[in-house]
């Protein structure tokens, strides 16, 4: 009534404005009020018991935890009334090979331990590339390479040689022949610019202090020389004769197997025996006597991208 009596002399849009603020201030008093007792009931909850903060939150993530098992359960549900898609199988290490390897790799009999004989009259036949590919074998030995003694390294010159081409140079000043490159100051000039234009390097045991700068280029190529590879000798004429007439070097890998190429495909069967069992013959020799029991655990012909030839561990 009080309103009404003040606004009976006023203008109607003034009227209508007093009322507006009145309302809302009614408003905001009720707001006011419900936030007050939201706060009381909140600080009416117990320390402890279901009532709790505590055990309140508990029971709202153990709500929404069956919440989400139920959720899974449907859609798990709904995947089993689908149709499943046929799976294929997993197809073998054969399988997956080009058809020409599957081909070569159909003469090698499954589970047959090869003599080193027919191994390499076989390994000739098992070639599935274009070019003359290298025959390898790979003996897995029973050292620890960790050990200083069983860290085993040697060299042979192959009876028929290797079938590769290699250049070898000389670090000496004295011309030798059947080098491709001769000279300490041609060699350190190239040295220098980074580039190598040889396979083999054969210095004397006087210029090796020379080529210690260089040691970061040669070594990581394995073209350093070494004492025990017989690249580091007096008589330089002697090892480059036996690099050209077919030296290889062979070292156990960190598993304790080697890894040698013993010739090309082309060679044919007996040359390639012949070179197999000298390689067979100098890892025999190489034994180390701390070693005991079984010394050559496996040995395995095979061609480059070829397929793999067991051979017996007794020849």
């Amino acid at each position: 009534m009080a309103t009404a009596k003040k606004t009976k002399d006023v203008p109607a849009e003034v009227a209508d404005e007093i009322i507006n603020n009145e309302v809302a201030e009614a408003t905001e008093v009720v707001e006011q009020s419900a936030q007050t007792e939201a706060a009381e009931s909140e600080i009416k909850l117990a320390k402890a018991g279901k009532r709790s903060a505590k055990a309140i939150a508990e029971a709202e993530a153990l709500e929404a935890k069956e919440e989400r098992k139920a959720a899974r359960a449907e859609a798990e549900a709904e995947a089993a009334d689908k149709p499943k898609q046929p799976v294929k199988p997993t197809r073998s290490r054969l399988e997956r090979r080009s058809k020409g390897y599957r081909k070569v790799a159909e003469q090698i009999e499954k589970g047959k331990v090869y003599s080193l004989q027919e191994a390499m009259e076989l390994v000739t036949k098992t070639s599935s590339v274009k070019f003359d590919a290298s025959v390898e074998l790979h003996i897995n030995l029973g050292v620890d390479p960790r050990q200083a003694d069983q860290n085993i390294r040697a060299n042979l010159v192959l009876p028929q040689g290797t079938g590769k081409t290699v250049r070898i140079a000389v670090f000496a000043d004295d011309k030798v022949d059947g080098a491709d490159l001769v000279g300490v100051e041609a060699i350190t000039k190239e040295l220098e610019k980074g580039t190598i234009s040889f396979d083999i390097l054969v210095s004397t045991p006087a210029n090796m202090a020379k080529l210690g700068k260089y040691a970061r280029l040669l070594g990581p190529r394995g073209l350093m020389p070494n004492p025990k590879s017989g690249t580091v000798t007096t008589d330089v004429a002697k090892a480059v004769a036996e690099a050209k007439a077919g030296r290889v070097e062979f070292r156990v890998d960190s598993t304790g197997i080697v890894h040698l190429a013993v010739g090309k495909v082309s060679f044919g069967g007996d040359k390639l025996l012949e070179n197999a069992a000298a390689v067979m013959a100098s890892i025999r020799a190489a034994k180390p006597g701390s070693v005991k029991g079984n010394y050559i655990k496996a040995v395995h012909a095979t061609t480059t991208m070829g397929p793999s030839i067991t051979v017996s561990t007794t020849e």
